[in-house]
C-alpha cells in the first residue's frame, strides 16, 4: 500500500525542487524529508529523482509517478472539501488568508472578537503576501484586495467588501520641517518589488531620485516615521498613525476592493459560514476608514 503522506513529501520536493524548500512548505525538518522520499522509493522498487547541484530533478520513472500523485492530490482535496462542508459543527479548524497590513492593522481584533465568541473554532490566520489556493484546502477563507472582479476564479464564492484606497504619507515632525523651509533630501520610501509608483511626483512636495527601498511593510512604516521621506500606504495603516500625515496636495488612489472569499463546499460548512457573514459586518463599518475618509488631523 502507497502512504499518501508519502505521496504528499514527493509532491513538494517534485514542486521545490529541493529538499530544503519541501520541508519548509511541509513544516517539517531535513532529515524526515529525506527518510520518507527514501521509504517511497523503496515501496515503489524504484529512484523518483536524481540529485545535481542544482537541487532534486525527476528522474523518467518519477515523471510518470508525478502525473498520478497530481491527480491522487486533486481527488483527495475534493474529497476533503465534499466532507468539509457537511460539517455543520461549531468546533474544528478554520484558517483564513489575507496580506499582512490587513491582519495587524486592521482586522485582528475581530478575529479576536469571533474566536472569543466561539471558543471550540480554532483559527490560523496565514497572514503572507503569497496567495494561498482555496481550492486545494491551503485556507478555507481569503480576504483579498481585488482590483478588477473579472479576475476572480469563477470557482470561488465571494462577498463584496468595501473599496480599499491608499495615500501618500509623511511624518509629522518631516511635514512641519518642510512647511517651516528646512531643507533637506526628501526619498521615496518603496517596497523593493513594487517600485516607485507612476504618481509618485504628485504634491507641492518634491521628492530626490533616489529611492530608500525596504522588503516589508512594517520597515517601511518605521521608515517613513524616521522622517526618510514619503511612501505611499493603505489610508487605514496611515492615517491610524499618529507620526505620520498626508502629503499636501496629494490625492488618494483605488487599490482595489476587499473580498471575503470561499471555494464551493467549503463554505457551506457552518463554521466558515459565521465567519464571513460576522467578518462581512465588520468590513462593512470599516468602509470609511478604509476609503481614506477618516478625519484628518492636520
Amino acid at each position: 500500500m502507497i502512504d499518501w503522506d508519502d505521496i504528499r513529501y514527493f509532491l513538494a520536493v517534485a514542486r521545490g525542487g529541493s529538499v530544503r524548500s519541501a520541508a519548509q512548505s511541509l513544516g517539517v525538518n531535513h532529515a524526515t524529508v529525506l527518510r520518507r522520499i527514501g521509504q517511497f522509493e523503496e515501496r515503489l522498487g524504484a529512484q523518483m529523482f536524481e540529485k545535481l547541484p542544482s537541487g532534486y530533478r525527476l528522474t523518467e520513472a518519477g515523471e510518470e509517478v508525478l502525473e498520478l500523485a497530481e491527480q491522487m492530490r486533486a481527488t483527495s482535496h475534493q474529497l476533503e472539501t465534499r466532507v468539509f462542508g457537511r460539517d455543520q459543527t461549531l468546533r474544528g479548524p478554520l484558517r483564513v488568508t489575507l496580506a499582512p497590513p490587513l491582519a495587524t492593522h486592521l482586522l485582528m481584533p475581530d478575529f479576536a472578537d469571533f474566536a472569543r465568541l466561539h471558543p471550540e473554532i480554532e483559527m490560523e490566520i496565514l497572514s503572507s503576501g503569497e496567495l494561498a489556493n482555496l481550492t486545494n484546502r491551503e485556507a478555507d477563507v481569503a480576504i483579498r484586495v481585488v482590483y478588477d472582479r473579472k479576475t476572480l476564479p469563477l470557482n470561488l464564492h465571494g462577498l463584496k467588501g468595501p473599496d480599499l484606497f491608499g495615500g501618500i504619507y509623511m511624518s509629522r515632525d518631516r511635514l512641519a520641517a518642510w512647511r517651516a523651509g528646512t531643507p533637506a533630501p526628501m526619498r521615496w520610501i518603496v517596497i523593493s518589488m513594487h517600485g516607485v509608483p507612476d504618481w509618485a511626483h504628485e504634491g507641492e512636495v518634491r521628492t530626490t531620485g533616489v529611492p530608500f527601498r525596504v522588503t516589508d511593510i512594517a520597515a517601511q512604516i518605521v521608515a517613513a516615521r524616521q522622517g526618510l521621506g514619503m511612501t505611499t500606504l493603505p489610508c487605514f495603516v496611515g492615517d491610524a498613525d499618529p507620526l505620520l500625515a498626508r502629503v499636501p496636495g496629494t490625492a488618494l488612489h483605488l487599490y482595489g476592493t476587499l473580498w471575503l472569499l470561499t471555494q464551493g463546499e467549503t463554505r457551506k460548512t457552518k463554521r466558515v459560514r459565521l465567519f464571513t457573514e460576522f467578518l462581512s459586518r465588520r468590513l462593512g463599518a470599516y468602509a470609511p476608514l478604509v476609503a481614506g475618509l477618516s478625519p484628518s488631523r492636520d
